[in-house]
């Protein structure tokens, strides 16, 4: 019985599975113990009472709450024993799998179009593109999904290679401008760039499942406002290096209708107004063909609308650790029963009363 309750002593050794059952057996007991205090138990009066007391009896008096402090006692570990006490195990390493996420930029000159009203104030399509896929991002990877960046233009680069890191992401993001990778649009190359980067090489896989983190799926989110006009790689080629690697790709189509108020290269106030029209069609295609779906940002306040449901979907279900040890009421039983009994001895021995 020592080396049990020298067990139950050690820090940071035992954990409840139920914690929330000890309070509320504890106030039932209370209330259970309270009523039993409003009846008198008998027994016969003292005639030397009052002389007792006068010679210093009172000190015996706080005697007779031993017995009720050993009582809560063995009841505050037998409550432990219902909520499931265990020993703590080695911690078990968390698995967090998640997607091979990859979002795919448009910085083409285009994207200088002056339609992105925020708080009453017309800016750039790219300013709030960047801040809603950084948004995006920070929140995808502290889900644990691994995040990637992939800028294009007149040709297409990796700006950030996938990484759990939601914050690096969102900082690479932020100095993306407008024509950093051209001015014209290469759709194929951007594509089968994010592919490639989403598949992350055979050896890659095989590590990440060797470590017990398997893959769920590959991502592309592609955003554009505009349409293949630029790379060597076709656009049809792209989609189907993304569907024989299983990669889903959601296209995103963003910018108004028309001709658009357009930013100075040089950043000076000289306006000019141009014409920049979706494909919306070649968009459709890329994501029918790899199991995605299309989606279309006419105005500010759609993209992140967007950005939510392209979240809502691609939601990893994620498993909750459940603790790691075993199950030892024992040392709390020990711990009661040492208690129950002590309590015994004392009403028996030194506190024992005359029968009614």
């Amino acid at each position: 019985m020592s080396a049990l309750l020298l067990e139950l002593l050690a820090p940071g050794r035992f954990a409840l599975e139920r914690p929330w059952l000890v309070p509320a057996i504890l106030a039932a007991a209370l209330l259970a113990l309270l009523f039993a205090r409003r009846r008198a138990l008998p027994a016969y009066a003292w005639p030397a009472l009052a002389e007792a007391r006068e010679a210093g009896a009172r000190r015996r008096d706080l005697a007779s709450l031993a017995p009720a402090l050993l009582r809560a006692g063995a009841l505050v570990l037998l409550a432990a024993v219902l909520a499931g006490p265990f020993r703590r195990g080695e911690p078990s390493p968390e698995k967090r799998p998640g997607l091979d996420l990859v979002l795919a930029l448009d910085a083409s000159g285009s994207m200088r179009a002056l339609d992105a009203e925020v708080a009453g104030e017309w800016r750039r399509r790219l300013d709030l593109a960047r801040e809603v896929v950084a948004r995006f991002a920070r929140e995808r990877a502290s889900a644990g999904d691994r995040v990637g960046v992939v800028v294009f233009g007149d040709t297409a680069f990796t700006l950030c290679p996938l990484t759990s890191d939601g914050a690096l992401v969102a900082a690479a993001l932020a100095r993306v401008e407008a024509g950093m990778a051209g001015e014209s649009t290469a759709l194929g190359d951007a594509l089968a760039l994010s592919v490639k980067r989403a598949a992350g090489g055979s050896g890659e896989d095989e590590a990440r499942r060797a470590a017990g983190a398997p893959l769920e799926g590959r991502l592309v989110v592609l955003l554009t406002d505009g349409r293949s006009n630029a790379g060597s790689v076709p656009v049809d080629v792209a989609a189907a290096l993304a569907r024989t690697t299983g990669t889903r790709v959601h296209t995103v189509g963003i910018g108004s209708r028309g001709e658009v108020a357009m930013a100075s290269r040089s950043g000076g106030r000289t306006l000019r107004f141009e014409r920049h029209d979706l494909d919306l069609e070649t968009l459709r295609l890329i994501a029918a063909d790899s199991g995605g779906r299309s989606f279309e940002a006419r105005s500010s306040a759609d993209l992140a609308a967007v950005y939510a449901e392209i979240d809502a979907l691609e939601r990893v279900p994620r498993e909750t650790p459940r603790p790691s040890g075993e199950a030892r009421p024992e040392p709390l039983l020990a711990g009661a029963g040492a208690l129950l009994l002590a309590e015994l001895l004392l009403g028996r021995l030194a506190l024992r009363r005359l029968p009614a």
